[in-house]
């Protein structure tokens, strides 16, 4: 029987996971938490053998529970299920010792077999994302234009973000500019959408 831990924060999804897996004669939900704070707590009460984690949870999201689990309760192995599936979340995944990684529009017989196959020591990673992380394109961007729009993207206009950096007005609007030159966008909100998905920003 493999024992697995739940962490969703929609109730409607987490309870329909639960009756999904249920219904597996090889599968027994031993946890079905809402939060990431209550990951860790669960996983040592339930021992479970896989866990299930949204990416997006209150308290702490999936991948930092991820790291968690693998030092602290390194019998559990990891599944990411995530509405965000993008590389840079696939390789900080990657990074805390997930042992799968799947989008949410996966099926359930494809949800099934992951953990199954979790359970039995491979690794599982959705195709299309790992094609997609090994295409992902070189970062362009200097350190200081990656600065600059992230600060964009927190919402600061370019005389904050000058004010912040202690850089010139001009100086802060000419790397916003390079930077959405560099990376063929739209606009410098497009540019901080496109560094931010690649994993550039953080």
């Amino acid at each position: 029987m493999i024992r697995v831990l739940l962490a969703e924060d929609s109730t409607i999804l987490r309870d329909t996971l639960v009756a999904v897996l249920d219904l597996q004669d090889d599968i027994d939900v031993a946890a079905a938490v809402a939060t990431g704070g209550q990951i860790l707590p669960a996983a040592r009460d339930t021992h479970p053998d896989v866990a299930v984690l949204d990416l997006d949870l209150p308290e702490i999201t999936g991948i930092q529970a991820a790291a968690v689990l693998a030092t602290d309760v390194p019998d559990c192995r990891v599944l990411i299920l995530t509405a965000h599936a993008q590389p840079a979340n696939l390789r900080a995944a990657l990074d805390a010792h997930v042992a799968g990684f799947l989008p949410k529009d996966a099926s359930a017989s494809e949800l099934i077999d992951a953990i199954r196959a979790i359970a039995d020591g491979r690794r599982v990673v959705d195709p299309s994302v790992a094609l997609a992380a090994i295409e992902a394109r070189p970062n362009p961007l200097t350190d200081r234009e990656i600065d600059v729009l992230r600060l964009h993207a927190r919402g600061l206009d370019p005389r904050e973000t000058a004010a912040e950096l202690f850089l010139s007005y001009g100086t802060v609007r000419n790397y916003l500019a390079a930077a959405t030159d560099k990376l063929g966008a739209r606009n410098r909100t497009h540019a901080a959408l496109i560094a931010r998905e690649n994993g550039w920003l953080e």
